[in-house]
């Protein structure tokens, strides 16, 4: 206009200024605003309005202040509603809050009174940074003020809410909406039917969705994802099917966010196949999958152990440039699901094709790799691999620390190990059980068992107490070095500790001290292991069984032959030779088939045998000795 010298008057000119702020170029529209100014034209807080509505939407928020400042100063231009209404909004989606607080107290200030637009924008990005507290501070100030909440002010507060998990706050709030006459939005619903599936009371977002729809209220697809999302994490994957069924049929179109919700539920359920072809239904309407959606994929494959289908894919996805940016977590769960599979060389693949792509790992990385290093004994590359995350600046955590002790311990490298322990304590983390426990269970068995009292006793001192394993691995430590006064005292240890022994604790006292030939210290921790509920097994009995063998005690043993077929034991090859053994140490003289019970569910009404005769039976029945004790088997021919 101006090149061709036409005139140019106000209205044009204000209409060049909507234009070039729809196109996103405020600073052109800002060059009209001088073209205005200069041809003597007052300007209008229309056009001082739409300049600071571009400067905002293309996130300069300081020039838009600045404008407003200069229009006020200079033009005489007092800023009003709109002018404030517009950058409170632009701060509030910044997260400025504090500077959006003082802006209203200015409004106040200057005399221009804020309206319920002001409040509710204020409440919306009080809400989106977490604190929906302040955010209902708010509507009570604008309630005092004699200004309507409206149902937008209301969902917002729900909303806000809900997504900090306080349902009944915001369950307060829709009542007394309701209450006030003013009928709830989808947000509103959607908002409570979230948080009731989060909860996992499906049956109340159930009825929620019913009422919503008595109510005229259609549900969309923020409602429909809350919903799905819910009955996956409930375990009602066959429920979210029939629901997303439900939502295609209504014509509400999924987005990608659904899509995802759906293909990692059903990924979690194994149905891989189904996920599978909900990605190609994305495509087929036009929706491009992202790196959500393939990560999840990913995971999926590598869970169900379909981990050369998890290559493939991987290999489709990063050679495709119009594709998703693969990110550290798409990496990860390859190398995880490689790592996993014993798969180390091609895992060290991935992260090698990781590192060309400039894709930071991160402690999943590193710890997967140096776990799977150790796993496969490769000492040196594992060291490599704790030197590379030095020198990008990562440094290791406990979940390093502990992965590296445990590959070294079962190494044998314990020097490594103690060391890797003291390292991590000087670097300011906390060793934790399975730490001193994997270096406790390698001393023990290395014969180092006052160095594992050492740690047992610092873990005594820490944050981390003895678990009932630390104290289990001790105890039975200390009765093979025969020092069964030290087991006792252990004992008293564990039950201050508020532990209770378990069944390995049986196990491990009636073994240690049946070989001792303690046998009545073994006799009473059997009876009270059965007085604590649980049940021996066939290692309790063929522990007992050689303690009494190796004492001569035919009368006992007869006894535990008895005990063993009343709790219907599982005869293991162990525990059938050992029978066997006793049954040779029993006395000719004795009728064995009158005191030898009968391994099976009806009682043997044979006439006596030899122990010979008897054992080459026992003998050719080996296999049926094998199944548990209730199983049909004849002891006599």
């Amino acid at each position: 206009m101006i090149h061709f010298r036409i005139f140019s008057n106000f209205v044009s000119l204000s209409c060049l200024i909507a234009c070039f702020v729809d196109a996103h170029k405020p600073k052109f529209a800002l060059g009209v605003l001088g073209l205005v100014l200069k041809r003597g034209y007052k300007a209008s807080a229309l056009v001082r309005n739409l300049l600071l509505k571009g400067f905002c939407r293309n996130g300069e928020v300081e020039k838009a202040r600045e404008l407003l400042d200069v229009m006020g100063s200079y033009y005489g231009l007092s800023p009003d509603v709109v002018s404030y209404n517009t950058l409170i909004n632009s701060l509030c989606k910044v997260k400025k809050l504090k500077e959006a607080l003082e802006l209203l107290v200015e409004m106040e200030i200057s005399g221009c009174q804020p309206n319920s637009v002001t409040y509710t924008t204020l409440m919306d990005g009080f809400c989106k940074d977490g604190r929906a507290g302040e955010a209902l501070d708010l509507l009570k100030e604008m309630k005092d003020l004699d200004l309507e909440a409206d149902v937008v002010a209301y969902s917002t507060l729900i909303s806000g809410f809900c997504n900090e998990g306080d349902f009944d706050r915001a369950k307060k709030l829709f009542n007394e909406m309701v209450g006030q006459g003013i009928s709830p939005n989808v947000v509103a619903y959607s908002g409570l039917i979230c948080q009731l599936c989060k909860m996992g009371k499906l049956k109340e977002a159930t009825e929620m969705l019913n009422e919503m729809k008595r109510r005229g209220v259609r549900p969309d697809v923020v409602t429909y994802t809350g919903l799905l999302d819910g009955l996956f994490k409930g375990g009602n994957a066959a429920k979210a099917k029939q629901i997303f069924d439900t939502m295609l049929q209504r014509g509400e179109e999924p987005t990608t966010v659904t899509y995802n919700v759906m293909i990692n539920g059903l990924c979690k359920e194994g149905l891989i196949g189904d996920a599978l072809k909900l990605v190609d239904m994305m495509v087929e309407k036009g929706l491009k999958p992202d790196v959500v959606t393939y990560n999840t994929l990913l995971m999926g494959l590598c869970s169900d152990g379909r981990v050369d289908e998890a290559v493939k894919l991987f290999e489709v996805i990063s050679k495709d440039e119009n594709c998703v940016e693969l990110d550290v977590i798409t990496f990860n769960m390859m190398i995880l699901g490689l790592c996993k599979e014993g798969r180390l060389n091609n895992a060290m693949e991935i992260h090698n094709v990781m590192v060309r792509r400039g894709v930071v790992g991160n402690h999943v990385t590193f710890n997967a790799l140096i776990e799977g290093c150790l796993r496969m004994g490769m000492f040196n590359k594992a060291l490599e691999l704790r030197k590379h995350m030095l020198d990008i600046g990562l440094v290791p955590n406990s979940h390093t620390y502990g992965a590296m002790i445990n590959g070294f311990c079962k190494m044998r490298l314990l020097k490594i190990a103690k060391g890797l322990l003291c390292k991590m304590k000087a670097s300011g983390l906390s060793p934790s059980s399975i730490d001193y426990n994997t270096i406790m269970a390698s001393l023990c068995d290395g014969g180092g068992l006052e160095q594992a009292r050492t740690l047992f006793q610092e873990m005594m001192n820490s944050n981390h107490r003895p678990n009932i394993a630390s104290f289990n691995m001790l105890i039975d430590a200390t009765l093979r070095e025969g020092d069964a006064n030290a087991t006792r005292e252990l004992l008293i240890d564990m039950l201050k500790s508020g532990l209770e022994p378990d069944a390995l604790t049986f196990s491990t006292l009636i073994n240690r001290f049946s070989k001792l030939g303690l046998l009545d210290d073994a006799k009473k921790v059997l009876e009270k292991m059965v007085s604590s509920g649980l049940k021996p097994d066939a290692f309790v009995f063929d522990s007992l069984l050689k303690g009494y063998y190796s004492k001569g005690e035919t009368r006992e043993i007869i006894d535990l032959f008895h005990e063993i077929a009343n709790n219907g034991v599982a005869l293991d090859q162990t525990l059938t030779n050992t029978i066997l053994m006793c049954i040779c140490h029993c006395s000719e003289d004795v009728d064995v088939m009158e005191i030898l019970p009968n391994f099976s569910q009806e009682a043997s009404k044979e006439k006596s045998i030899l122990s010979k005769e008897l054992l080459t039976k026992l003998d050719k029945s080996y296999l049926e000795l094998n199944h548990c004790a209730g199983q049909s088997f004849s002891i006599a021919g």
